[in-house]
């Protein structure tokens, strides 16, 4: 497949039959490697159908609170992922005041669930790998390893994936590490896909995140993890969106008027089309 100029040859994700067995063999893999440490979460157990689908038709709005954080809200559940402190790349956001049902966090990094105390409503905070009842929605957390420079070493990240409002929603969170083919079976082709682009030590930069595009196909894109107005120029060392964008000329964008968006299967584009979703940046703290 090729984005723009930058082509990857990949496998495809597995369909049907075959993706259910995969992904049967990875839910084992799963409980072996994690025993049960994560079955009593929300006091609930491990999902026995990760395909079951409720009747999730009602679209779903994406909220972007900032930096790496956002609030799914769809499938009558709110869900709020990496709450961050107010510093460096995001010193200049309010920190998120939000209800929500749950918490997810990619890692213990302040820009990547650094907020734990004091969210509003007090919610359940999920931050192992594992699989996850949240009725009507189930969310799978995979972990992946995160190095780049030596002498620097950050917390593995997170992978959260879900179906909500009759999408399925992918958040790599903080990852650096490529796709590979285990993660495609695993996550399927999603119908959203949010990716950081701006680099730095710990997170994908613009080509990286394009590689994963390309692996992943998924129908819309939502960067994050970028440079804004927002940034403590001191304590700030990610890139702009602008380079991104300007890699994938050839990919459509489409433009919020506001820092949310709500997408329906209607709103997804067609065969193999892609769509990058774009925020206006959140307001700034005064």
């Amino acid at each position: 497949m090729c984005i723009s100029s930058l082509c990857i040859d990949l496998q495809p994700p597995l369909d049907g039959i075959e993706r259910e067995r995969n992904l049967t063999m990875q839910r084992r893999r799963f409980v072996q490697q994690f025993g049960a440490s994560f079955l009593s979460v929300l006091g609930v157990g491990l999902a026995s159908n990760w395909q079951s689908a409720q009747a999730q038709t009602s679209g779903l709005q994406i909220r972007w609170l900032g930096h790496m954080c956002f609030l799914f809200s769809g499938s009558g559940r709110q869900i709020l992922v990496n709450p961050f402190r107010a510093l460096g790349c995001a010193a200049g956001y309010a920190v998120p005041n939000v209800t929500a049902d749950v918490a997810l966090i990619s890692s213990r990094l302040f820009d990547e669930g650094g907020t734990l105390q004091g969210l509003a409503g007090d919610p359940d905070i999920l931050s192992e790998a594992g699989v996850y009842d949240l009725s009507p929605i189930q969310l799978q957390a995979i972990e992946t390893p995160r190095e780049r420079e030596a002498g620097r070493q950050f917390p593995p990240n997170l992978i959260w994936s879900w179906r909500q409002g009759g999408l399925n929603v992918v958040y790599l969170g903080g990852i650096n590490s490529p796709i590979e083919l285990e993660e495609q079976i695993l996550l399927g082709r999603p119908d959203v896909l949010i990716v950081p682009v701006g680099g730095g030590p710990k997170a994908y930069d613009a080509e990286e995140a394009i590689a994963a595009m390309g692996a992943l196909s998924p129908r819309i894109v939502i960067p994050m993890q970028y440079r804004t107005a927002a940034a403590d120029p001191d304590r700030c060392d990610i890139e702009t969106l602008q380079r991104f964008l300007d890699l994938i000329p050839a990919v459509a964008t489409r433009q919020a008027s506001g820092n949310s968006v709500t997408l329906t299967t209607a709103s997804l584009p067609g065969g193999d089309g892609m769509i990058v979703q774009r925020f206006t940046d959140p307001p700034i703290s005064s």
